[in-house]
């Protein structure tokens, strides 16, 4: 038993970790026990070069670089952030197409919302028959105020539109205008009032009547 539990001391001993005792007692079995001498042998460049790495290290390095907390905690809280938009982008995308298959052809407006990294994206999209105008029109909020987007078919012309933000005050501020020429036309453009003071988005000829309606709420 006494043997034994000197076999287990070999790689403490190789490392000078016993106490003087144990290494005494150690040190006394070794002569006896060709095992463990060859063990200590084969340990010896392993502890050399523990050794030297201790010698030429400053005492206030790590052994292994380890990235700041803030540093990881950024990182997850970066990760779990992009996973929950992708979640509600593919949510949102499917309620709109949804929408758009029950309510083709009956010249409505409808409203989604999908959520995004500055603020609430609102994404509206309508028909109206009569005209022949179809658009979708999307409200991203931004500090600075409304960033849009307009995707836009007109079945009339040639004539030239513009689209127009209205605020719940009765404001208006023109967003984009364009030549209608038969193809599918898309715009940016942006307004200074955020989503939350605009009642709603209007398609009108250049003369000021109305094409297509889009409100920011759905009635």
């Amino acid at each position: 038993m006494w043997s034994l539990e000197r076999h287990r001391d070999v790689g403490a001993y190789a490392l000078g970790v016993l106490d003087p005792a144990e290494r005494f007692r150690f040190e006394d079995h070794l002569p006896e026990c060709a095992t463990c001498a060859s063990l200590v042998g084969e340990l010896a460049p392993t502890t050399g070069a523990l050794a030297l790495y201790a010698r030429v290290t400053p005492p206030c390095v790590e052994v292994l670089a380890r990235p700041a907390p803030t540093f990881l905690d950024r990182a997850v809280d970066r990760l779990g952030a992009l996973h929950r938009r992708t979640r509600r982008r593919l949510w949102g995308a499917t309620v709109a197409a949804l929408l758009v298959l029950a309510a083709a052809g009956q010249g409505v407006a409808m409203l989604t919302g999908v959520g995004t990294g500055s603020g609430h994206t609102a994404t509206l999209r309508g028909h109206d028959a009569g005209t022949g105008v179809a658009a979708t029109v999307t409200a991203d909020d931004q500090d600075w105020g409304t960033q849009v987007g307009l995707d836009v078919r007109d079945s009339g012309g040639p004539r030239v539109c513009e689209l127009v933000a209205v605020g719940r005050d009765g404001s208006e501020q023109t967003v984009a205008t364009w030549t209608v020429r038969g193809d599918p036309v898309a715009l940016d453009g942006g307004v200074a009032a955020r989503p939350a003071d605009l009642a709603r988005f209007e398609v009108r000829a250049a003369d000021g009547i109305p094409l297509l309606t889009l409100p920011m709420r759905a009635s």
